[in-house]
């Protein structure tokens, strides 16, 4: 699964792209703390079995941030986060929530999964899968398969009772008796498409936050 360190990346990269003239040192970094929040339910899992990729990793989340905004904005009245933050601070906070969607959930639901409709509904989804063009059966996928109807197990995984992700904080998700003594790995890079991905958004917010300056 991506780490936190590319979820970031991913983030920097939507950031510099669209925050415009918005775009600051700060902002940046209010972006990219946004998106690596959406990780630390992997604590919520200490308390709830399953939370991890659910609590904050729900589709729910941006939307209800993005709503929040909304109102905030929209409101018979000034916006008090412009008040408190700057005229450019909404444009900031929804690059942010772009940022959750695609830096931070977006990865995930690509590789084993999240629960994109948690709590309203427990399942995890994964999109794995491929896109071809070919000259005999000309538009194949393998991303969404379904099966009398329904989605095949690749696709919907379970729910938080069926599903835990083992990570280098919880090494022991489902709660199943003692904990097994395991190393611990908190992973950085898993590819070299991932590798690429942090090289490129380390380069990318260097020149912004240079011209910045």
């Amino acid at each position: 699964m991506p780490s936190t360190v590319v979820h970031v990346a991913l983030a920097a990269i939507v950031a510099c792209a669209l925050l415009g003239p918005a775009f600051s040192g700060r902002a940046l970094v209010a972006v990219l703390a946004l998106t690596a929040f959406v990780d630390l339910d992997v604590f919520v899992g200490f308390v709830l079995v399953g939370a991890h990729r659910a609590a904050f990793h729900t589709l729910l989340f941006p939307a209800v941030l993005g709503a929040a905004l909304a109102f905030d904005l929209y409101a018979d009245r000034p916006s008090r986060l412009v008040a408190r933050f700057g005229p450019h601070a909404p444009r900031v906070a929804a690059v942010a929530i772009v940022a959750v969607v695609f830096g931070a959930i977006g990865p995930d639901l690509m590789t084993n999964g999240v629960n994109v409709l948690w709590p309203l509904h427990d399942q995890f989804y994964a999109l794995t899968g491929k896109l071809h063009l070919s000259d005999q059966r000309g538009v194949v996928q393998t991303f969404v398969e379904f099966e009398n109807g329904e989605p095949t197990r690749k696709v919907a995984k379970g729910s938080t009772k069926e599903v835990q992700y083992y990570t280098g904080v919880d090494t022991n998700p489902d709660r199943s008796g003692e904990p097994v003594t395991r190393e611990r790995i908190f992973p950085l890079v898993d590819s070299g498409i991932q590798l690429l991905i942090v090289l490129t958004a380390g380069v990318v917010s260097a020149v912004r936050l240079w011209d910045e300056r």
